[in-house]
């Protein structure tokens, strides 16, 4: 019941972020570009230490402006307002953990760190120059030049670390689609090439009752940057148009929240801040 609703209520002051009263608890998806459950679930301090020894573990050290230190940080907010413990942990990280992957692509090395199965963080290492392997002969199709930047390719390939164990929905057949033909700049499907695979996958699985039997996106896109006859650099507009080339082909019009999209999505961003 509504009570003293004459009262006038207290002139407002400016106050600075650092000051101001923290009157909801910081979650997942306050500070990460993620999407379901886990982006509703508030940050915790032992979310945080997790992250902590796995990037000790991973990397030798911590992040800078990394999963780790932007968990920290919120752990830390959410413990000082009195919406954790300092021994808490949610749920979702203490029941499914945190996980860092590592790819090694030419020059350099892809990192992914996640939550409970959602990408928060993906960034690249440099690394220094080795002699060709087989892998790095055939690697990017004649895209050389690329330099630090991520390729469309290696987004494909940094998907089977996200959501390898996917099986191939028509949506992402339509995104790999969507992201083939922004690599090499041809309108028709590649013959034997990555969106031709996933493009079969998606029709055999439609066929296909279990799960268990149905084609993943790591049959699929593992090696795709060898499957592209060209390749280029992953810009915003590549990113939108593999998001929305995915989107319109769900029911739902979303997109998956670590499938080809969000892989994208991530490289973009990292190639914009380079």
């Amino acid at each position: 019941m509504l009570q003293n609703t004459n009262e006038t209520p207290p002139p407002a002051t400016e106050t600075s972020a650092r000051t101001r009263p923290q009157h909801e608890p910081i979650k997942y998806g306050d500070v990460f570009p993620i999407e379901g459950e886990l982006a509703g679930k508030t940050v915790a301090p032992r979310d945080a230490a997790m992250m902590l020894t796995a990037e000790n573990e991973m990397l030798g050290h911590i992040q800078k402006g990394g999963a780790t230190a932007t968990m920290q940080s919120a752990a830390m907010r959410n413990e000082r307002a009195g919406f954790v413990g300092h021994n808490d942990v949610t749920d979702y990280a203490g029941d499914r953990g945190v996980r860092i992957t590592e790819t090694d692509l030419p020059g350099k090395r892809l990192i992914v760190e996640s939550v409970a199965g959602q990408v928060v963080d993906q960034f690249s290492q440099r690394v220094p120059s080795a002699p060709p392997t087989l892998f790095e002969e055939g690697g990017c199709g004649g895209g050389g030049g690329q330099g630090d930047a991520i390729t469309i390719g290696e987004a494909l390939e940094a998907t089977v670390m996200t959501a390898g164990s996917k099986p191939v929905e028509q949506s992402d057949a339509a995104a790999i689609q969507a992201a083939e033909v922004r690599a090499t700049g041809r309108t028709n499907i590649v013959p034997r090439g990555v969106a031709a695979a996933a493009q079969s996958a998606a029709t055999l699985n439609a066929r296909t009752t279990r799960d268990e039997d149905k084609t993943k996106l790591a049959d699929v896109l593992a090696n795709a940057t060898s499957k592209l006859p060209t390749d280029k650099a992953v810009t915003r507009r590549d990113a939108e148009g593999v998001t929305g080339a995915e989107m319109r082909n769900k029911p739902d019009l979303t997109t998956h929240p670590a499938g080809v999209a969000a892989s994208m999505t991530t490289a973009a961003r990292l190639n914009l801040n380079k």
